[in-house]
């Protein structure tokens, strides 16, 4: 069609500021780590579970992202997983980490 016009949509970068896209990347962020930190230990999601007294639900909803970290939570799981917890300027993958206690 001669003279017609198209609109071309043109993604957010990843360093957008849209809140909702941050918020999904941080979540994903904690949850690849908490993921990360439990396999590491050879722990499955029952045992982790177990020792944060919530259920395996709870665990595997963490590190599908679904869940938005509290200071009491990251606390919580830095003693359940024998590690401290390490937050790094950033949004994405890495930007939060569960780091081995240095013996």
């Amino acid at each position: 069609m001669a003279g017609s016009q198209h609109a071309r949509w043109i993604p957010s970068g990843p360093d957008t500021d849209d809140p909702e896209r941050l918020a999904i990347r941080e979540a994903m962020a904690f949850g690849k780590a908490l993921y990360d930190r439990r396999t590491d230990l050879g722990l499955s999601t029952a045992e982790l579970a177990e020792r944060l007294s919530v259920t395996e639900d709870e665990v595997a909803c963490m590190e599908e992202g679904g869940t938005q970290p509290t200071l009491d939570l990251l606390r919580r799981l830095a003693g359940a997983l024998e590690a401290d917890v390490r937050l790094t300027s950033g949004h994405e993958l890495g930007s939060l980490l569960f780091e081995a206690h240095v013996a």
